[in-house]
């Protein structure tokens, strides 16, 4: 059984994730945690080369379903070597995105279905399941645009906006059955944001 927290950072593409990692960190640590960051896909050596084939832009050909596949590979290695060992060490981890995002991304953004998915992500993380999931709430085509003029875009950032609108759509769908996932109006100013976060975070501790 897992002894530290596990949190989780959900949402579109340049939600601001890393920022809210950083400020989660920040509190966290003021109260004696030890914390561990990590993101998904990638997060250990084997991941993170996964992660590379899956965003490649070159990979114009990728079906759906390998998408999906090496995506919960990618998982897979992420809980065998590094999740599941820093919670048992008794440390909070913060990670930036986890099966969630594959419920979204590929469930619904690729039309695969999310029971399909959740099949074989539930097989990857080996009953390892976040504390607090945080969806970070922020219109897509706005976060999109900021993410891309700051680094041109990965495969699936490269994505028509169509796409991204289903993602966005499809987690808010996913957020009206599942109570874990607790949303964060991102499109507030930092101090705001880090209130309604510092918020959810007490319920928690």
């Amino acid at each position: 059984m897992k002894k530290g927290l596990f949190i989780v950072l959900e949402g579109p593409d340049g939600s601001g994730k890393s920022t809210a990692s950083e400020m989660i960190a920040q509190y966290l640590q003021r109260k004696g945690h030890e914390i561990e960051f990590t993101r998904e896909p990638g997060g250990t050596p084997i991941g993170e080369k996964i992660r590379e084939i899956v965003l490649d832009n070159e990979n114009t050909a990728m079906a759906a379903t390998t998408e999906a596949l090496l995506y919960a590979a990618s998982r897979a290695q992420h809980v065998s070597e590094k999740i599941r060992p820093i919670l048992m060490s008794g440390k909070t981890l913060i990670c930036e995105r986890f099966y969630h995002s594959s419920l979204v991304y590929q469930g619904i953004g690729r039309k695969l279905g999310i029971d399909e998915v959740r099949k074989i992500n539930e097989f990857a993380i080996e009953g390892i399941y976040p504390d607090l999931v945080l969806f970070l709430d922020i219109d897509p085509a706005k976060a999109l645009g900021r993410k891309k003029t700051l680094d041109g875009g990965d495969r699936l950032e490269q994505e028509h906006v169509s796409f991204h609108m289903d993602v966005y759509n499809g987690y808010k769908e996913l957020i009206k059955i599942s109570p874990e996932i607790k949303v964060i109006d991102a499109s507030k100013s930092k101090d705001e944001v880090l209130n309604s976060i510092v918020e959810q975070l007490e319920k928690i501790l």
